[in-house]
């Protein structure tokens, strides 16, 4: 029977899920191998063809190592909590939960007709109960534990408060606010405990504290700076503004030097690494008070009671351009902007404010060239010059980072110096190597500073420890590590979320008892803010702590349930703990995870500093939770446009010319659906019944064709160029589309979807399962011994997929596959030996076809997943024979198959004996025969 991929690739699916053939061991004296793809949001547009390039690499890799002899864990789940589901539910009405099923299940239909080998035993769900009470109980671990930064690791905040009772603050190092007391143990047994509390928070890994976040109004919640772009939201493109808000955050920032070091200890792209290393932003400088100037200020209080700063802090990694101050910036949101601005410079000042909040922090950091900011009216003593300098505000610097105010140098700053030229401030030449206006980009130099006091002749290497030293002693200043890396802000105003097991009693935050998780999200009326702009909690009905007060209304944000859920895939049952101990000690960490790169600074770094956290507290036993990364790239869409040609008005008409023609008129290209594309020929008729405006549509054709325009775009609904993994497989099937897909090019790399390949991906498989069968389609193989040539051929493409899958080079894989195919077909090969092992060679590319043949060949149905990748033995790729040219007087006349061992006698033996050579001698004596092994054979008559 010829090759029937609708019957085979359906029969062998429902087989591997009704016995469950993918299910890992729990434990194995087999070596373990975790592999684990990005899990998706599923949403509701179910897949397109670019989704399952990560997974079918995954998937191949999965296999092959299961031939290995790996006991290997590939899971899949869902991310699905979010804001797309709840979007939909305040258009609608419909419960979230309801829209996600039913996605979920489009979703495992997709995934399961293209033979993914997932254990689905161990799927999670990050809106299901069952999973987030593990996500809310992480969340109390952070709450009850502080970063001990003499032990360098996160420990349970009762042992902070023992050294509260024995020695108070005294010996306590930790990461904390900044407004920490200091106290004696005598003070701390008077604090009442409400004291208590509002000091501890001050400590634990999660807190609540007053930030500066990315309100999108429109969406009613805080958005993550990744989420954020052009000021605008990534999801439905509503302004963002920056407002203040108090929010949880995580002290993320604690493990800022961890997450730093353990980049250089596992294999992840370079360019990942780097982004990491860039948004952490480790920077060694220094820190400086500047008095504040202003007799206004004296005794005045702020807002929240505390007195008014005498001075303001800078972090700077340039101390030694500290002579070149000629003014101050803080951020626009600073605490202490309001009080500094004088009453003159208030409108200024509050104009200058309003505009900044239009701008997310992404934006204002990458704007280089825009000069903008508001003076404040108000000086600082610069403490080592003694100079007064004016204090600006700018947008260009950051309340999250450093102290949210930076020291304007514009003899040694681009930046700066721009300011100070629109500013008309003035620049202070600090070094004799250096122009006034030029950017010193390498401090290093061996130039002599001028202008700067008491440093006048030092070095750079000189300058900087004697100016830390003297910052010290006067008390004005110390040298000081700063992180860009500011916490990680944890909560979203939105109802799609886990919720935060935290209740408010008396104004103060407390953790639900654990037998109380998981803390259900309650149903609701509707899924918006309330009247008064609470979030959507508010208005659940009976959703009350048994202890009074009321329940957090924020739910976590999205990067929650993500950062911890390999560990769930370990244990995915498990009702006691998020993983057992045991389930940790054998899967440990993931082997090789496959997902994208824009993930860099949100998932993969939040992971990584849950899992530190986690083994910190004992719980798990890995720093890092995955070993080998592959950013998989991009499938583009292949765009198909036609051309309306445009009347002398330029009013559109219903005629459309075919692309060739197109110069002869005025058009207008529109985008048309790929699918009714073929080859960049336009389906006439289909394109007609596509849309009613096309119904009367007329063509001007080329050679009896309409042939589209083309360009490479994202793959969007919008272009019409979405091609549908449903359609692909009912037409060709899914071991076509999965070898495809790695066709298309290098998996790291970003390349065109284009259909019109795919048909000689099918005729390979066709011709790779004629190999089995005779002229009528019989199933048909020999057991006699396979030749030389035969081995050889199979030998080649063991050793090359071998090595191609084990650099993930998975597109040079398929096209050696199709020249082994055409060898063997040329051979005319049909020997069981040969063929079993390229069944076994080829299945982690296409298993359903793979499976059947193994099955027809006479081995037991679904042992092929477990049985052993065929070894390469390089004695048959020994080349022991050679194609001697045979030349007479210096004409090659004929081609002599001949051993490689043979020496030059028995050549020559060989040679007078062969009938064919003989006749080119017609009679005469050969002279003399020059033999050089392995080269060539000549004769001289």
């Amino acid at each position: 029977m010829d090759y029937q991929f609708k019957e085979i690739e359906q029969k062998w699916q429902k087989f591997w899920a009704d016995n469950q053939t993918f299910k890992a061991e729990s434990n194995s004296e087999k070596p373990k191998y975790y592999v684990l793809d990005m899990f998706p949001y599923p949403s509701g547009a179910g897949l397109h063809v670019g989704h399952p390039l990560g997974y079918i690499a995954s998937d191949i890799f999965s296999r092959y190592k299961r031939l290995k002899g790996f006991n290997v864990l590939h899971p899949m789940g869902y991310d699905s909590f979010g804001l797309p589901a709840e979007q939909y539910a305040i258009q609608t009405g419909q419960h979230p939960a309801i829209t996600t099923e039913a996605n979920i299940a489009t979703y495992r239909r997709q995934l399961d007709q293209i033979g993914f080998s997932f254990d689905w035993s161990r799927e999670v769900r990050t809106s299901e109960p069952s999973y987030y009470k593990w996500t809310q109980w992480i969340f109390m671990q952070l709450f009850n534990s502080w970063y001990n930064i003499e032990t360098d690791r996160a420990e349970d905040i009762t042992t902070l408060i023992e050294k509260f009772n024995a020695s108070g603050t005294a010996d306590v190092k930790a990461v904390c606010d900044e407004d920490v007391k200091s106290f004696l143990p005598s003070d701390w047994a008077t604090f009442t405990e409400e004291e208590k509390q509002i000091e501890l928070l001050k400590y634990r890994m999660t807190y609540l504290r007053e930030s500066t976040v990315n309100w999108c109004p429109a969406l009613g919640t805080v958005l993550a700076n990744d989420e954020v772009k052009d000021g605008f939201s990534e999801r439905g493109g509503f302004p963002v503004e920056q407002k203040k808000m108090m929010q949880w955050s995580m002290r993320i920032t604690a493990y800022s030097d961890r997450l730093l070091q353990g980049l250089d200890t596992i294999d992840w792209p370079e360019p990942i690494k780097e982004m990491q290393r860039n948004w952490i932003g480790k920077s060694v400088g220094a820190s400086v008070r500047f008095k504040i100037d202003d007799l206004r200020l004296t005794n005045k209080t702020l807002d929240s009671g505390l007195p008014t700063p005498d001075y303001i802090e800078v972090f700077t990694t340039r101390v030694d351009t500290i002579f070149g101050v000629s003014y101050l910036v803080l951020a626009p949101e600073h605490e202490w902007v309001a009080e500094l601005t004088t009453p003159e410079q208030k409108q200024d000042i509050e104009n200058y404010i309003a505009q900044t909040k239009k701008k997310s922090e992404l934006d204002r950091m990458a704007d280089t060239k825009t000069v903008s900011g508001a003076f404040t009216g108000t000086y600082v003593i610069n403490p080592v010059s003694g100079e007064r300098v004016p204090l600006w505000i700018a947008d260009y610097v950051l309340a999250g980072y450093g102290t949210g105010a930076v020291m304007g140098v514009p003899s040694g700053d681009q930046r700066d110096w721009l300011f100070a030229t629109h500013f008309n401030l003035p620049i202070i030449q600090i070094l004799d190597s250096q122009k006034e206006i030029e950017v010193q980009a390498d401090p290093t130099k061996e130039g002599k500073y001028i202008n700067s006091g008491f440093i006048n002749g030092l070095t750079y290497k000189e300058a900087v420890p004697f100016l830390n030293n003297w910052l010290e002693e006067k008390n004005v200043g110390k040298a000081k590590v700063n992180f860009r890396q500011r916490d990680a802000i944890f909560g979203r105003q939105r109802y799609w979320g886990e919720p935060i097991p935290v209740y408010f009693k008396d104004g103060l935050p407390y953790l639900v008892q654990e037998e109380e998780l998981p803390l259900i999200l309650p149903e609701i009326d509707k899924y918006l803010p309330t009247e008064t702009g609470e979030p959507p909690l508010a208005r659940a009905e009976n959703w009350v702590p048994t202890d009074g007060g009321h329940y957090e209304l924020s739910t976590m944000p999205g990067w929650a349930g993500s950062s911890w859920y390999w560990y769930r895939y370990m244990d995915a049952e498990n009702n006691a703990d998020f993983a057992s101990k045991e389930a940790v000690e054998y899967w440990k960490d993931v082997d090789l995870y496959i997902g994208g790169s824009e993930h860099a600074t949100g998932h993969l770094l939040y992971s990584r500093f849950w899992n530190k956290f986690l083994k910190d507290l004992g719980y798990t036993k890995e720093e890092e939770p995955f070993k080998k990364l592959i950013n998989q790239g991009m499938i583009q869409g292949r765009s198909n446009f036609v051309y309306r040609i445009n009347d002398a008005d330029g009013k559109p008409t219903n005629t459309y010319v075919s692309a060739g023609l197109k110069k002869e008129y005025k058009t207008s290209a529109l985008h048309v659906d790929v699918n009714i594309v073929e080859n960049d020929t336009l389906d006439l008729n289909k394109f007609k019944a596509w849309r009613e405006e096309y119904a009367n549509a007329e063509f001007i054709l080329e050679g009896g064709k309409y042939i589209c325009g083309v360009e490479v775009e994202k793959m969007s609904k919008s272009k019409f160029n979405v091609v549908n993994p449903d359609d692909l497989i009912e037409r060709y099937g899914a071991d076509t589309l999965r070898m495809y897909e790695m066709f298309l090019g290098p998996l790291e790399q970003s390349k065109p979807w284009n259909t019109n390949g795919i048909e000689g991906v099918f005729k390979f498989l066709r011709k790779f399962w004629r190999l089995f069968h005779n002229e009528a389609w019989e199933f048909t193989v020999s057991d006699a011994e396979p030749t030389k040539a035969e081995l050889k051929s199979l030998h080649k493409i063991i050793k090359k997929v071998q090595d191609d899958i084990e650099r993930f080079s998975f597109n040079t894989s398929v096209s050696s596959f199709m020249i082994a195919v055409n060898e063997l077909t040329d051979l005319k090969c049909n020997k069981r030996s040969i063929l079993q092992d390229m069944v076994v060679i080829l299945s982690p590319y296409a298993p359903h076809i793979c499976e059947e043949l193994w099955v027809q060949l006479g081995n037991d149905a679904g042992t092929l997943s477990y049985t052993a990748f065929p070894t390469f033995n390089p004695e048959h790729l020994v080349e022991d024979e050679f194609a001697y040219p045979v030349s007479i007087n210096g004409k090659m006349k004929m081609n002599l198959n001949l051993s490689l061992t043979l020496p030059q006698p028995e050549v020559e033996a060989i040679l007078m004996t062969n009938e064919q050579f003989q006749k080119f001698l017609d009679g005469k004596a050969p002279k003399k025969i020059i033999f050089v092994k392995g080269k060539i054979i000549n004769v001289v008559v």
